[in-house]
């Protein structure tokens, strides 16, 4: 096969690269709902924070996907920043879970609240890891870290690779 012949192979265009970065986004909050309201797991604020990432990649790869492909690349590369976002986040969140350091929300950080005093919505501590596979000693934070990385890397991936190509 030429030269010529491997340029030409189709890939993804922009505008399905969009839709894969939502899909991705989508199944994220799809497991962290159904750890939270199905299998009755309680997220930390932290968790909570750590979610909005993968909305706005929602967002992002939604509009992408509508958008002509040149507007779709510009909304890919946010995306990619977002996760990377995301990465920082979750690492804070693995350091808080590891000790490393404190987390910096003050509601991480307070006293349970005493007799009368009681939340609107339960919260876990944000220094308790949270493991969503029994016998798997890696928390849900952790896992968000590797997942958030790993979706940042493969927009980055699909950019670099599909650059100058616009269909």
């Amino acid at each position: 096969m030429s030269a010529a012949g491997l340029r030409a192979r189709p890939g993804l265009s922009p505008r399905q690269a969009a839709l894969a970065v939502a899909g991705a986004g989508a199944f994220a909050l799809a497991i962290a709902y159904v750890a939270e309201y199905a299998l009755h797991m309680v997220p930390c604020p932290l968790c909570y924070i750590e979610r909005w990432p993968y909305r706005i990649i929602i967002v992002l790869g939604l509009a992408g996907a509508v958008l002509p492909p040149r507007a779709a690349r510009v909304l890919l590369g946010l995306a990619a920043l977002v996760m990377l976002g995301d990465v920082a986040i979750a690492f804070v969140h693995v350091g808080a879970e590891q000790h490393w350091w404190k987390s910096p929300l003050p509601e991480c950080n307070v006293a349970p609240p005493g007799f009368g005093a009681m939340p609107l919505r339960p919260s876990a501590s944000c220094d308790s890891p949270v493991y969503l596979i029994p016998g798997l000693p890696i928390s849900f934070a952790t896992m968000d870290l590797i997942y958030a990385l790993t979706v940042a890397s493969a927009i980055a991936s699909y950019l670099r690779a599909s650059r100058g190509e616009i269909r």
